[in-house]
């Protein structure tokens, strides 16, 4: 019998590429591939990569200098780039780093097995194609062991908003919404496999319009047939655009009690001028209705963003207007980056805020933001949440899950095991977790 040839795959970036770097594997799984989590001991390394962070590419390129030892340890190895860098350098990565057999972008992933093919037999294989047909039908899950209680699940791609800032929409091309029976057909199967809980994930996930019986079905529509799904307790999804937040998707999280009270809401700032040339299409006032209305739906709800500080020609005044909004919304988590510059997008040929202005109003920003979060993890004591054990803790006797809002939560001398839901009380707030015990 054939030994397995064995797979090391480095995840960067976003749930998506998770998600993206799973069904890799399993498409690889098919060609005689395991997963080790040793790179000294593959057959193959596949690096998925993320050009959202700042000299994205180069982190790639320093990485594949540490693996060229290995190469030349063993001849065989094979090395592939897949990403939305890949996407992005296509054959320079090939010419700038001849070590490199494979390069596939997002929408071909599903060319793989045919790919890896071609790099046995001594070839090197390049595919940054947007091709016609669905990748996701050709990357249907093979039946495999149990899954982790808590699972992502694609349900739509790419991106039509263009933000000045954002590669996106070039790296993984226009919006594209799976079918509701495809995404239906993946949940049952997760299911069976032991998940119960799903986030659903898309660069513009609320503009999901995939085909449904009668005719194109909304997020909300697809979250109500989720419901539905026997055995799946919790859905959520990211990433929001603030102008794709409907009636119908704000009325989901008052009727639907598998979707959780927790929303990730980017605005980016909070001054019109910016979000004008970052061509968000919102004003800051528009987005806060839209908060208003979500906080009327579901007064519990726990709500997380997005901000870029340092943006080109963002005055004093502009960054005020964002702590002045953040202030009012008192978010429960953000995500809060000095901006940095991407090659081929609108705002790479502006002139840059100084750095040093643009670091110290990063540390404000995220000073107020960690002051609220605490506010509300420590509003949480006394307060009793349904928490989703996920995996066991450092202590005798203690799970770790996460509760509705999200929140990491330690269960001492806990009573479950890994993929029961359990009504517990938070009894202790930390940095970042909660603490709690059975009520």
């Amino acid at each position: 019998m054939t030994a397995p040839k064995k797979l090391f795959i480095k995840t960067y970036g976003c749930q998506m590429n998770v998600y993206d770097s799973e069904r890799m594997a399993e498409a690889l799984g098919g060609q005689g591939y395991v997963e080790t989590q040793d790179a000294g001991d593959a057959d193959m390394i596949l690096l998925n990569t993320c050009h959202i962070r700042e000299k994205a590419a180069e982190k790639v390129y320093s990485e594949l200098g540490r693996l060229k030892p290995l190469k030349a340890l063993n001849p065989d190895l094979k090395i592939a780039v897949a990403g939305c860098v890949a996407q992005a350098e296509g054959e320079e990565i090939m010419r700038r780093q001849p070590a490199v057999d494979l390069v596939v972008g997002p929408q071909s992933y599903h060319r793989l097995p045919e790919m890896e093919a071609k790099i046995r037999r001594g070839e090197t294989a390049l595919d940054t194609d947007f091709p016609q047909e669905d990748k996701f039908e050709h990357l249907k899950a093979r039946p495999k062991a149990r899954r982790a209680p808590a699972a992502f699940l694609t349900v739509q791609e790419g991106c039509d908003k263009f933000c000045a800032f954002c590669v996106v929409p070039y790296t993984r091309g226009a919006e594209v919404s799976r079918p509701a029976a495809r995404v239906l057909e993946e949940a049952r199967d997760l299911v069976e496999r032991g998940v119960r809980e799903v986030t659903l994930l898309g660069q513009n996930v609320n503009a999901y319009h995939g085909a449904g019986p009668k005719g194109d079905m909304t997020l909300a529509g697809l979250i109500r047939e989720l419901a539905k799904v026997d055995g799946l307790e919790r859905i959520r999804y990211t990433t929001s655009h603030p102008n794709d937040m409907d009636d119908a998707l704000i009325a989901a999280h008052a009727e639907v009690p598998e979707l959780m009270p927790y929303l990730h809401l980017p605005v980016q700032s909070g001054s019109d001028h910016i979000l004008k040339r970052m061509n968000r299409n919102h004003t800051a006032e528009s987005y806060l209705r839209v908060i208003e209305r979500i906080r009327a739906a579901r007064p519990d709800i726990v709500l997380s963003g997005d901000f870029i500080v340092g943006f080109p020609e963002e005055s004093d005044a502009d960054f005020d207007a964002t702590m002045d909004l953040v202030r009012e919304v008192k978010y429960g988590y953000a995500y809060s980056f000095k901006y940095s510059t991407r090659p081929g997008t609108p705002a790479a040929e502006r002139a840059l805020v100084d750095p040093a202005v643009a670091d110290d109003r990063l540390q404000r920003l995220q000073a107020l933001i960690t002051t609220h979060q605490r506010e509300i993890q420590g509003s949480m004591v006394g307060r009793d949440v349904s928490v989703l054990v996920e995996r066991k803790g450092r202590e005798p006797g203690q799970m770790l899950g996460k509760s509705e809002y999200l929140h990491a939560v330690h269960i001492d001398q806990a009573q479950a095991e890994v993929g029961d839901i359990v009504q517990v009380r938070i009894v202790e707030a930390l940095t970042n977790s909660l603490t709690a015990r059975h009520r």
